[in-house]
């Protein structure tokens, strides 16, 4: 049987832990503004279980190294600094959709707008995060 190459294989494993990251972000998300939550705090709260379990994929499988520690604390510090950055970015549009459009586009927006922040993502957590 003939070897993936490594690229394809973090590319495929990234996109398999990001749709479990989306999904349970969105879920949160969708879950937190129907009890009545607003959509920016829920919206953080939503990418913070996403996150937590991506994080951890990410480094147990994606991008591990069997050389090094894949979840030091150095890569768990540059993950926060993107985490935030996307976190906000991610959080305005679901603001700006909810007050613009209402609460249910912004539960169909969402997970577009974290799929295409986690597309962008790769570069950064291959080359910055996990190296």
């Amino acid at each position: 049987m003939p070897k993936i190459p490594h690229l394809v294989r973090q590319v495929t494993s990234y996109g398999v832990v990001g749709l479990v990251q989306i999904a349970l972000d969105w879920l949160c998300f969708v879950i937190l503004t129907a009890l009545g939550l607003p959509p920016g705090p829920a919206n953080v709260c939503g990418r913070v279980a996403g996150a937590s379990a991506g994080f951890w994929l990410n480094g147990k499988w994606t991008f591990r190294d069997p050389e090094k520690a894949p979840l030091s604390t150095r890569a768990l510090a540059r993950f926060v600094v993107s985490w935030t950055a996307t976190t906000a970015i991610s959080t305005l549009i679901v603001l700006l959709v909810s007050e613009g459009h209402g609460l249910h586009w912004a539960w169909v927006i969402k997970p577009i707008a974290d799929a295409a922040l986690a597309a962008a993502g790769f570069a950064v957590s291959k080359f910055w995060i996990y190296r």
